[in-house]
């Protein structure tokens, strides 16, 4: 089954001293499922990449080799989220118009949603939505 990815899981992925049940779920589900996000991930993880570049986390060629790996992944990305139901989602639930983005879309597509991020992930189950690996 498809499922929603947020780039906190894609930094788990790009970032190898961390290391996640539910990161490493979705990396076994995107192998034969398709996966779904925002448009907006292909910005969040570029910079994930880079701000950890800068703190020595990572290096430029580990970047370029994980964004390599990221393209061959089963990833279709959203560019037509319903604007105004992301935005009364971060307002009821207190969370980034980013993260509301990624909850959007799983309701929208009726999908589970694959996250890290603790207040999105109460957003999710407040609205009813599955998460991965929960």
């Amino acid at each position: 089954m498809p499922f929603v990815l947020d780039a906190s899981i894609a930094a788990c992925w790009a970032l190898t001293d961390e290391d996640h049940r539910t990161a490493a779920l979705a990396l076994t589900r995107i192998q034969s499922d398709q996966a779904l996000a925002p448009g907006l991930l292909w910005f969040e993880v570029r910079n994930i990449l880079i701000v950890n570049e800068r703190r020595r986390r990572i290096t430029p060629r580990e970047t370029a080799r994980f964004l390599e790996f990221l393209s061959k992944l089963r990833l279709l990305l959203d560019g037509s989220p319903e604007e105004s139901h992301a935005l009364q989602l971060a307002r009821v639930h207190g969370i980034t118009f980013y993260d509301a983005s990624y909850l959007e879309l799983a309701l929208r597509e009726r999908l589970p949603l694959a996250t890290l991020d603790r207040e999105l992930a109460r957003a999710a189950q407040a609205e009813g939505v599955l998460l991965l690996g929960g």
